[in-house]
C-alpha cells in the first residue's frame, strides 16, 4: 500500500488543524508484519516506507500507478535501516544481514527483498540519475559525532551513513541520532534546508513515549505529538526539531537539490 502526499503552502501552517497537520506530515503506520507501507510525498519526490517480512518474504514493491516504472528502483536510490531485531535484504539476490540500526544503500536499478520474523526495514528512496554499488552500513562500525550539551538538555551521537562525503550516492542522504539518556532535543536552536527535503523517524521509544515535533517557518511554528515508528515530512521551508518524554532515536533522511551535509541554514532563537 502506498499513500501519495502533495506539497504545502507555508502559510497554510500557519492556521491548520491538528487534524489537517497529522494528514499532511504525520506518517504513522508504515509498520504492519507481512506489509509493505509507503508514503510518497511530492516534495523532492521521496518515498519513505516499513517493510515487517514476519514468517515470509516481501519484495520491494514496484507502485508503478504512483512511480510510472516496472521496478521501484528503475529510477531511484534506496537506504534502509532495520528498527527491528535481526533480520536480512536480498539485492539481486545477494544477502545482507541487518541487526538493530544496521544501514544499507542500494543503488539504481537493483531487485530488493525482505526477510526476517522479527525485522522491521525503514527504507527511503529517491530519485537517481546514476547507479552507484550497494554498500552494508553497520551501526557499529560508523565512528558517531558528538553533539549538544548536557546544560542545553541535547547531548546526542550522530551517526552519518551516506552523506555525500564517503558512500558515493546521486542525491539521497541517511543516518540516525541517538539522543543520550537524560537529554531531550533532536535539535536547538534549529535549521532549515532550503535546498532539500528531511524526513524522521523516531524509534526506540517506550510505548508511553511521545516526541513533540516542532515544524513550520521560523516565526510561525507548530507541532505534532509523534510515537514510536512514526515519521515526519519536513519541506525545505520547514524548521525540523524536537524533544521527547523519554529516551529515543531518529533516523533522518534527506534528498534534494544537491548531497552536501552541511548545505543548511543555521536559526538563532530569537528568529522562532
Amino acid at each position: 500500500m502506498i499513500q501519495v502526499r502533495y506539497s504545502t503552502s507555508p502559510t497554510s501552517v500557519e492556521t491548520a488543524h491538528a487534524s489537517d497537520l497529522s494528514e499532511n506530515f504525520l506518517v504513522e503506520d508504515l509498520f504492519e508484519t507481512g506489509e509493505v507501507h509507503a508514503v510518497y510525498t511530492h516534495d523532492d519526490r521521496l518515498v519513505v516506507g516499513g517493510a515487517v517480512p514476519g514468517s515470509g518474504q516481501l519484495d520491494l514493491p514496484a507502485w508503478t500507478e504512483v512511480l510510472g516504472v516496472d521496478s521501484h528502483l528503475q529510477r531511484r536510490e534506496l537506504g534502509i535501516i532495520n528498527v527491528g531485531e535481526s533480520g536480512h535484504v536480498l539485492v539481486d539476490g545477494e544477502k545482507f544481514e541487518l541487526d538493530h540500526l544496521d544501514g544499507l544503500f542500494v543503488g539504481r536499478g537493483c531487485e530488493v527483498v525482505f526477510a526476517g520474523a522479527d525485522a522491521a526495514f525503514y527504507f527511503v528512496s529517491a530519485v537517481a540519475h546514476v547507479s552507484h554499488p550497494t554498500v552494508a552500513l553497520s551501526h557499529a562500525d560508523v565512528e558517531p559525532v558528538a553533539l549538544g550539551t548536557t546544560e542545553g538538555a541535547s547531548v546526542r551521537n550522530l551517526y552519518k551513513y551516506a552523506w555525500g562525503n564517503d558512500l558515493a550516492t546521486a542525491g539521497l542522504q541517511f543516518g540516525i541520532t541517538v539522543i543520550s539518556n537524560g537529554s531531550v532535543w533532536n535539535t536547538m536552536p534549529p535549521h532549515l534546508h532550503d535546498r532539500r527535503t528531511e524526513v524522521y523517524l523516531y524509534v526506540d521509544l517506550a510505548e508511553d513515549d511521545r516526541v513533540f515535533h516542532f515544524l513550520g517557518k521560523p516565526g510561525a511554528t507548530r507541532h505534532l505529538v509523534v510515537a514510536n515508528r512514526q515519521a515526519v515530512i519536513s519541506p525545505p521551508w520547514s524548521i525540523h526539531a524536537g524533544a521527547g518524554t523519554g529516551s529515543y532515536a531518529f533516523i533522518w533522511a534527506m534528498s534534494g537539490e544537491n548531497n552536501e551535509y552541511t548545505d543548511l541554514s543555521l536559526l538563532s532563537l530569537e528568529e522562532l
